[in-house]
């Protein structure tokens, strides 16, 4: 691990993303999202998730250079077609489509389609609740779930995020997708060569597994069990159906037919928290409902109760302070591409 500065880092990611004719604010907005994903300690899908992002887009599976158009469908409802381009960009997009929606109105949405992968949600709600913005965000993916009782595939590990604002304070923040865990996560164990747990995964034959690569090739377990598909399948209704783009298993694999577009879909929704209530009245009231959770008697009293968001935002603040922590062959990854940009 090396550990450099919070600018450092987002000018490296920027210098690497402009390597393959990415516009240079457009290079800055994506490295503003993955850059958060690193500081908030989500290092699956943060600055690593760039060289594949150029290998797509190398191979034809992302255009760097889409016209990414914006339609307001309704006074405060957005349609973002991506068309096919970076995912974190397209998700800045519909953000600040959805936060205009927000601002006019009170509450704002924008349904985006021909997207990719956008990246966590995390960074999203952290920089909506800045804004005084309570947020819910989801979005569709590869498929990686069977549907319960089912033998096949249909389902992405879809996630969905929830943040409320705290005036002066920490927000808020729950990033979470449909898995008991990401698949990046078994990834990382395979890697290793490790096992995993019997509750992560299962073979291709529906029955858990604890060799990561039999993981890789079955299907990951959703959270709750049939609860879990049922959050799946509704969120791929939302983001995937109603927003135009693919869904259940019409949207590509960028791991198996990576020069394809997977035409993925999102839904941000934000909610304007000032005319609700003051400044101050939320700020009393987030800290009294934080306070109740706190002042639980926890099991163990060596591990206290926490709340939603309480351990990124704790490595977001250290991380700003010290520096940030990158492993070694991320940075030798984008130094190298950053080279390449310098000579080209």
């Amino acid at each position: 691990m090396t550990t450099i500065t919070r600018q450092q880092l987002h000018d490296l990611a920027a210098a690497a993303l402009c390597t393959a004719g990415l516009p240079a604010d457009d290079a800055g907005q994506v490295a503003d999202v993955l850059v958060l994903a690193e500081l908030f300690g989500i290092r699956t899908h943060g600055v690593q998730r760039i060289p594949q992002y150029l290998e797509r887009a190398h191979l034809g599976g992302i255009d760097l250079t889409a016209e990414i158009t914006t339609d307001m469908v309704a006074p405060a409802m957005a349609r973002v077609d991506g068309a096919n381009g970076i995912g974190p960009l397209i998700g800045a997009r519909a953000l600040r489509a959805a936060m205009a929606g927000a601002r006019a109105t009170g509450i704002g949405a924008a349904f985006a389609r021909h997207s990719n992968h956008f990246g966590p949600i995390m960074p999203y709600l952290f920089l909506a609740a800045q804004e005084g913005f309570a947020t819910i965000i989801a979005s569709n993916a590869t498929t990686t779930i069977a549907p319960w009782g089912g033998q096949e595939a249909r389902l992405g590990n879809n996630p969905i995020g929830l943040g409320v604002p705290r005036p002066g304070g920490d927000p808020l923040l729950l990033d979470i997708a449909m898995s008991v865990v990401a698949r990046a996560k078994i990834r990382g164990a395979a890697k290793a060569g490790t096992e995993i747990p019997g509750t992560w995964a299962t073979d291709r034959d529906g029955r858990p597994t604890t060799d990561p690569a039999e993981a890789l090739e079955g299907f990951l377990q959703p959270i709750g069990g049939h609860k879990g598909y049922g959050l799946s399948l509704m969120i791929d209704l939302f983001a995937g159906l109603l927003s135009g783009a693919a869904y259940l298993d019409r949207v590509s694999s960028w791991s198996t037919d990576p020069e394809r577009a997977q035409d993925l879909g999102h839904l941000f929704i934000l909610v304007d928290t000032a005319p609700l209530m003051g400044g101050s009245e939320l700020t009393e009231r987030m800290t009294d409902f934080v306070r109740i959770l706190h002042d639980t008697p926890a099991t163990d009293p060596a591990v206290p109760v926490r709340v939603p968001g309480e351990s990124e935002m704790a490595a977001y603040h250290r991380q700003v302070r010290d520096g940030v922590e990158v492993p070694d062959e991320d940075l030798h990854a984008l130094r190298t591409l950053a080279s390449l940009s310098e000579h080209s």
